[in-house]
């Protein structure tokens, strides 16, 4: 993090330096998102797959993430700050929306479709590993960048359990292995959301904590 237009990084008046790249790479895992949602929502539901349409609904949280990190970037470390918790805020709705999909197929008993759940977590994984590996990187910084490398990451973990999920309903011919995965979905989501709202808070309190400059 560059410090160059003023003595201390957290004031509000500081513009930070962009890392080389960092802008292509946002606009790339932008567009790989986007589409992915599209895709994955359309196979979700016509698989009746809950572990499929929580990883569709992270694409799309994760194109609003990174729509909202192009917006901030360059900016003062506050201004990022507070995009950062928005983002918590979106990750930990996406969390409790996901776990009440998941609860409510549980109730209605839905059976999803194996062959299409693995096809698809398949191309989602190796989507997700395109943006992983342009992210790598730039995993380390502030609450921002760090918001970003947890989304992507999250991504790879929730394709591998998707993927998983697909062998368990395929083996057991029950539902319950979709059910477990959106759940685990769930989990990872709200996790995030606490992980970039304490940075993006304790950023905020270093801030309030400075002498106000002549």
């Amino acid at each position: 993090m560059s410090a160059r237009c003023c003595a201390n990084e957290a004031s509000s008046a500081c513009q930070t330096a962009i890392p080389p790249g960092y802008r292509k790479v946002l606009w790339f895992a932008l567009v790989v998102n986007g589409v992915m949602f599209a895709v994955e929502i359309g196979a979700g539901l016509r698989a009746d797959s809950v572990s499929l349409l929580a990883d569709s609904m992270d694409f799309l949280g994760d194109a609003a993430n990174y729509a909202i990190s192009l917006g901030v970037l360059g900016l003062g470390l506050v201004w990022r700050a507070r995009a950062s918790l928005i983002k918590a805020l979106t990750m930990a709705a996406f969390g409790v929306g996901i776990l009440g999909i998941t609860l409510y197929n549980f109730a209605t008993g839905s059976s999803p479709h194996p062959p299409t759940m693995g096809a698809i977590g398949l191309l989602a994984m190796l989507a997700n590993f395109a943006v992983l590996g342009v992210l790598l990187r730039y995993r380390h910084g502030d609450s921002n960048m760090r918001g970003v490398w947890l989304c992507t990451r999250n991504d790879v973990i929730g394709n591998a359990a998707v993927l998983l999920a697909a062998l368990g309903v395929f083996g057991s011919g029950s539902a319950w292995p979709d059910l477990v995965v959106g759940a685990i979905f769930a989990g990872l989501a709200l996790s995030a959301a606490v992980q970039i709202a304490r940075q993006a808070t304790s950023e905020l309190r270093r801030h309030r904590g400075e002498p106000r400059e002549a």
